[in-house]
């Protein structure tokens, strides 16, 4: 299943420091955009968005675009998770919801008429497959009538699934939908995790998702993992992670859970005496990074590791790496068109956000007007800062003269500041800096949010943020 590996050196794999991470780990964005969505403002609405969109036309823009559609739904609140979701068995409350977006994916259809080629589409939730099958082949259909997706070879169109809510008959189906990525949501095999986060996930679930992929066809599959959650530790860490690479993924993400009781109500459920100590997660941290290397996985970047041949990994190779609101992507810069409750989307020099409420959601297109909140327009500052973060959090690497190419400015002067405290991260052996290249060291790719911090603007004007930590 896994591609050929290009005659490419990757990246050389992360170097894990205890004691530097230890120093050095602080909250900071995970900068799937850049500013950040904490700089939204409710001042940004629906109109703003269709000013962006006609920039779009006026300019004849003939790239692809990328979709990302939320269902929020999901049978039972997983304690950990940070989503936008609704719990909830009663069925006809997703039929309601698949009707007004179908209604909203109409409009955007419209509004893109001309411009709706698309090489990239993501469902994301909640639980995308708490909708039945016969619900999620009339969704893809519409969308299919709205947008012009683009071959099969060509396009990324990805599904995160629950291994609890399908069968292998149903993980076939979606591979007919049109799905041809499908990311398992694991966390954790140890039955005394999974309790302690109320996600009883029997291990054969697991499995029988990735062996029906499989045989489906599916161009890639990944598994999510969680490290920090309550009754984890080394030992069951490393329990999980043999179980993980047996499987065989094509692509594997380890995320640090951010405990934020305050923002998450799910979250006050967790007893917090039964959860792991800031050195057992920092020791979880480093088991997963030397097996899954060990293992021949190659590290992309913040949480996410690939097999060599994956196309994720032969991306960053060649310099075609991506990062947006989904985390890694394959494909280069795309307006993104999000539908559904509190979907994040980006077109042109804008993000906008959708209401994060059904009540609020159906409203607003019960008036003809797509659901957005909230949102930025972009200044040329923010655009320069936000190729800069991208290049770092991609490549890890910077050419200081092709940022002076595109932008009228003298990178050194701009960015004194910045630079300045680059030579801080420097010292620390994080960074490399000469006169045409800012390059992160092995040990300073865990803690690229660190060095993208530095040129964080919003960040240093002393603007309030909640952030999880670092590391």
């Amino acid at each position: 299943m896994n591609a050929t590996v290009l005659p490419v050196e990757p990246l050389r794999a992360p170097v894990f420091d205890a004691a530097l991470i230890r120093k050095l780990s602080l909250s900071g964005p995970r900068y799937t955009s850049y500013p950040t969505a904490d700089r939204f403002s409710d001042s940004f609405g629906y109109r703003d968005y269709l000013q962006a969109v006609a920039g779009l036309r006026l300019r004849g823009s003939d790239k692809a675009l990328s979709l990302y559609v939320h269902i929020p739904f999901c049978d039972s609140v997983c304690y950990y998770c940070a989503c936008n979701k609704i719990a909830t068995r009663n069925r006809d409350k997703a039929a309601v919801y698949l009707s007004y977006l179908k209604r909203e994916i109409e409009m955007q259809g419209r509004l893109f008429a001309g411009m709706n080629q698309v090489a990239q589409l993501h469902l994301g939730g909640g639980t995308p497959t708490y909708l039945s099958d016969s619900q999620m082949g009339e969704l893809m259909a519409h969308l299919r009538h709205w947008f012009k997706f683009a071959p099969d070879g060509a396009g990324e169109y990805a599904i995160e699934v629950d291994p609890r809510t399908v069968d292998a008959a149903r993980v076939h189906s979606l591979r007919r939908q049109g799905f041809n990525r499908i990311s398992v949501g694991v966390q954790d095999y140890d039955p005394n995790v999974q309790a302690a986060v109320n996600r009883i996930q029997p291990e054969h679930h697991t499995e029988t998702v990735i062996q029906a992929a499989r045989e489906a066809g599916f161009r890639s599959v990944s598994i999510d993992l969680i490290y920090g959650l309550p009754m984890q530790n080394v030992i069951s860490m490393g329990q999980t992670l043999a179980k993980v690479i047996a499987a065989d993924p094509d692509r594997i993400a380890v995320y640090n859970y951010a405990h934020l009781p305050q923002l998450f109500k799910a979250q006050r459920r967790i007893n917090e005496d039964s959860m792991p100590s800031a050195a057992q997660r920092l020791d979880m941290l480093a088991l997963c990074i030397r097996r899954l290397t060990d293992a021949g996985y190659q590290y992309i970047g913040m949480d996410h590791f690939a097999r060599p041949g994956d196309d994720l990994a032969v991306a960053q190779r060649q310099g075609r790496l991506h990062r947006n609101f989904q985390g890694y992507s394959t494909h280069s810069d795309m307006d993104l068109v999000a539908c559904g409750v509190s979907a994040i989307g980006a077109v042109g020099l804008t993000y906008s956000q959708n209401v994060k409420t059904l009540d609020a959601y159906y409203g607003l297109i019960d008036k003809n007007e797509l659901p957005i909140a909230r949102g930025l327009r972009l200044t040329m500052d923010d655009a320069l800062r936000r190729v800069i973060i991208q290049m770092l959090m991609c490549h890890f690497e910077l050419s200081m003269a092709s940022i002076e190419q595109a932008y009228p400015i003298t990178f050194a002067e701009y960015f004194a500041p910045e630079l300045a405290r680059l030579r801080e991260l420097e010292a620390d052996g994080l960074v490399q800096i000469d006169p045409e290249w800012i390059s992160v060291s092995a040990k300073g790719r865990l803690l690229i949010r660190n060095v993208c911090m530095a040129f964080d603007r919003y960040l240093h004007a002393g603007a309030p943020a909640r952030h999880a930590r670092t590391i």
